[in-house]
């Protein structure tokens, strides 16, 4: 039984890194947008699976902290503003404002980086 204790200890412990928090990218230190598009400057790996640049247009229908969940034509995102308002890249965050936010996915959430 102490085996049993010892091996399920060195399996949470293993596994903690699995549930650690994303660490922190920075968005504009791998690329820009212009005009509509991500440019990137090469300082940093290509667009992946895990990490894609794009935009969410549509009409904020609801606002928790810095969760904006944002209805499209045929699907609701909701996206985490937090990136944008530490870069004060973002107006007024309100229920019926249109927007369009650019910014990029990162293990399936979206992360506005600015919102206009």
């Amino acid at each position: 039984m102490k085996h049993f204790y010892a091996l399920l200890v060195v399996l949470l412990f293993g596994a903690a890194p699995a549930f650690a928090d994303v660490p922190p990218y920075v968005d504009t230190s791998c690329g820009s947008w212009v005009n509509d598009v991500w440019v990137p400057n090469g300082n940093c790996p290509p667009d992946t699976g895990d990490l894609r640049h794009d935009s969410v247009t549509g009409t904020i229908t609801i606002v928790k902290g810095h969760l904006v969940t944002v209805q499209q034509a045929t699907r609701t995102v909701v996206i985490n503003d937090q990136p944008a308002l530490d870069a004060k890249q973002t107006g007024q965050v309100a229920v019926g404002r249109q927007i369009v936010a650019y910014g990029y996915w990162r293990e399936g959430n979206f992360y506005a980086t600015a919102i206009y």
